[in-house]
């Protein structure tokens, strides 16, 4: 591990000995970090008058939320907004203060420092970037821009995916032919929605892409999504990533071993590789699941600019505001470059699953006890 001067005594003594621990650590660790920050923006030419400024903003969102630095998540900046705003803070103002929380996560999330490790040696978790482009004055949490690129709400999530399982019951009630392409056509989007996944990832997985958590082991094989056809950079080959399912959204499991093991067989047998196959024994396209999309919405009265690749954008805002980190949301899109923190370069295998552990304690806790 490369050190930085960037952390002080608190790298000092924590690199002395692998089995270091502070006394206060908390506290520590907390003032540690503002004193480095303020070595770090001295050094820039900033006047101490912002610097102090600086220090109180942190102070005071650490006070609102009752979290260290490292515990905050894109729900206490939104809450620290409103009180602020409530109290009759001007938008100029709250604009200056995002600018400072999110200079300070990206201090404590570079990768030039060292304070993701010593708050994971301390700690057990890592500071993240909490000001994020849908949830500050930069872009305002109640979305400003073109409709098709917003995520969908958690009640228009719901809606969409109601009026698909609804389409499937209608059509077996009534007994007439369809409702196999209705249920396909239901779990695929809640494929694409549950895992974050762009169209052609979705409808090129196969059989074999289906893959166990090591974690989860009463997942069966819907723990994880072998992504082989993710999207090219630079004119070269696909790439490729196994994409996690969360505990969030283990609701995606029934439906979908109910499509892989009773209702595909009826479509296809074992010589045929795709998960989502047609009456014709084909693959689904891009282009149907396009309009599948475009007519459950429809039906369901959500906002016409809306597309399938809204619930990609989706994932990504629900993953972080259920307090996940960026890094994790990037590894899981497959994202290769990062615009909102440089902390994106490079996740480690341990690191993602450490992630995903963490996430798990709870329920596989509940799972012993039964």
């Amino acid at each position: 591990m490369q050190h930085s001067q960037g952390a002080g005594g608190v790298l000092r003594l924590i690199s002395s000995a692998s089995n270091v621990s502070l006394a206060r650590p908390e506290e520590t660790v907390f003032g540690e970090m503002l004193d480095s920050w303020a070595a770090q923006q001295a050094s820039r030419g900033l006047r101490q008058s912002v610097i102090r400024a600086r220090r109180n903003l942190v102070d005071r969102l650490c006070e609102h939320s009752g979290h260290a630095p490292w515990e905050w998540t894109p729900r206490d900046i939104e809450s620290f907004t409103v009180e602020l705003a409530a109290s009759g803070v001007a938008l100029s103002t709250l604009r200056g203060y995002h600018g400072s929380i999110r200079q300070f996560c990206e201090y404590l999330t570079s990768p030039h420092y060292d304070w993701a490790e010593i708050c994971e040696a301390q700690f057990g978790t890592v500071p993240s970037q909490v000001c994020l482009p849908w949830n500050t004055l930069a872009h305002r949490f109640e979305f400003e821009g073109d409709g098709s690129r917003r995520p969908l709400t958690y009640d228009e999530v719901e809606k969409l995916f109601d009026t698909a399982d609804r389409r499937v019951e209608d059509l077996v009630s009534s007994r007439r032919k369809g409702a196999l392409a209705a249920l396909r056509d239901a779990q695929l989007l809640k494929t694409v929605y549950a895992f974050g996944l762009r169209r052609t990832e979705a409808v090129s997985l196969d059989l074999a892409d289906l893959h166990h958590s090591a974690k989860m082991r009463s997942w069966g094989r819907y723990g994880a999504l072998h992504v082989r056809w993710g999207k090219a950079a630079g004119g070269g080959a696909p790439r490729r990533r196994t994409v996690l399912l969360v505990p969030e959204f283990d609701w995606w499991i029934p439906g979908m071993r109910q499509w892989v093991e009773e209702a595909r067989p009826r479509f296809a047998g074992r010589d045929l590789p795709s998960i989502w196959v047609t009456e014709r024994r084909t693959r689904v396209s891009p282009g149907y699941l396009d309009r599948r999309f475009a007519d459950l919405r429809e039906a369901a009265g959500l906002d016409e600019k809306l597309t399938l690749h809204s619930l990609r954008h989706s994932y990504a805002t629900h993953l972080l505001e259920f307090g996940y980190a960026e890094r994790f949301v990037q590894e899981q899109l497959g994202h290769a470059h990062a615009s909102t923190t440089s902390i994106y370069a490079s996740v480690s295998s341990d690191y993602k699953n450490r992630v995903l552990a963490n996430a798990l304690k709870g329920l596989l806790e509940i799972e012993e006890e039964q």
